[in-house]
């Protein structure tokens, strides 16, 4: 892996988590950063996430290592930030549809057998290990809760990581429009921004969220994607006990920062609207039922008024596992592209930087390569 200098510049494209994350432990390796992104931070995928600090049901053993190390980061900034109304750990509670395929029993198995800390709760008892829960929606099999999951308002996030990363030197441009790797002899010569500006820089990382797929083809290199369009609805600030993230069969909601929650749901990305402009709408009768299946697993089923719709690409992978690294044949090129933008923000960030700046890939990484799909 090529190392560049520790004062070398360096280019991140993208201010959501991943890029954000990326430049302040860039700078705090000592490197000369400019982070550059088409509008103001966080404007995709991180301003409208669940954002559930989690590594509950099933996935590959290394994933699951990687969360877990990914969740610990969060508990040292809790620890440094212990009144932060954007980090909690209040757990989660989850629980599958009354159908042939509820799997909740063989998850909660799973789960306790890597040592996840898993609780399978009877609907009436849920009240007495998290609040706010309305126990007549939860189903007969019953829900599992885990009490060390958690949830991070990554917008709030975001702005903490570019203070410091502005304060170490860092020098981020806003609204550079769309940015593009420009190569010379098959290698990373520079960044060039929507304006024409150009960058010139030997290393970047390419941070795009759901537009990195296609800033690699521009290198003739084809990274596969499954990335769907997502609905995250945010209701108006509501009186709730709710403290834990649910996860239903019908609708995921956390709470926020602000007294209100967020909603989505994967049937409400099967009703995106969209437009051949790029542009997607969605109708009023999907954002109402987000409303009503919400208010529906909380105790008390308060009434829920929206507030606002965020709508656009959800960045996953196609086979589901991130994909962070230098991108083989092409020296000097660096992606981060994932669906767990929250769970692995910080843990992500610093072990890419770690391997720019040293030049040593790192083992954590090892599964996650561009190259299992290139």
């Amino acid at each position: 892996m090529h190392s560049p200098s520790s004062r070398a510049p360096i280019v991140v494209i993208g201010a959501g988590i991943f890029g954000v994350s990326t430049a302040l432990h860039l700078v705090r390796a000592g490197a000369t950063v400019t982070l550059v992104n088409d509008g103001p931070p966080g404007n995709g995928a991180s301003g409208r996430s669940l954002s559930w600090l989690n590594s509950a049901r099933r996935r590959s053993a290394v994933y699951h290592q990687l969360r877990m190390i990914g969740i610990d980061r969060y508990r040292t900034l809790a620890a440094q930030s212990p009144d932060a109304p954007w980090l909690r750990f209040d757990g989660g509670l989850t629980w599958d549809a009354d159908d042939a395929f509820n799997d909740i029993v063989a998850v909660h198995a799973h789960e306790r057998a890597l040592g996840y800390d898993a609780e399978l709760l009877a609907p009436e008892s849920v009240a007495a290990v998290t609040p706010g829960v309305n126990a007549r929606a939860i189903t007969p099999q019953g829900a599992i809760f885990n009490p060390g999951e958690g949830w991070v308002d990554l917008p709030s996030l975001i702005a903490l990581l570019l203070q410091n990363f502005e304060a170490l030197g860092g020098r981020m441009i806003t609204e550079a429009g769309r940015a593009s790797v420009d190569l010379a002899g098959g290698r990373v010569s520079g960044v060039i921004l929507g304006d024409g500006i150009r960058l010139a820089v030997e290393t970047v990382v390419v941070a795009t969220g759901a537009g990195v797929p296609e800033l690699v083809a521009a290198t003739g290199r084809h990274l596969p994607d499954a990335t769907p369009i997502s609905v995250l609805v945010k209701t108006k600030p509501v009186a709730t006990g709710l403290r834990a993230v649910l996860n239903t069969p019908r609708v995921a909601v956390r709470p926020t920062p602000d007294g209100a929650l967020v909603l989505d749901s994967a049937w409400s990305e099967e009703e995106v609207i969209r437009h051949g402009d790029g542009r997607y709408d969605v109708h009023e009768s999907t954002l109402e039922g987000l409303l009503r299946e919400a208010s529906a697993v909380l105790a008390g089923s308060p009434l829920l008024e929206l507030d606002s719709v965020g709508i656009g690409p959800k960045p996953i992978p196609f086979d589901g596992e991130p994909v962070f690294g230098p991108l083989d044949g092409v020296p000097g090129y660096h992606i981060a592209f994932s669906h767990s933008g929250a769970t692995l923000g910080l843990i992500a960030g610093e072990l890419l930087a770690m391997e720019i700046v040293t030049g040593e890939a790192h083992p954590l990484l090892a599964s996650f390569r561009p190259a299992r799909f290139l």
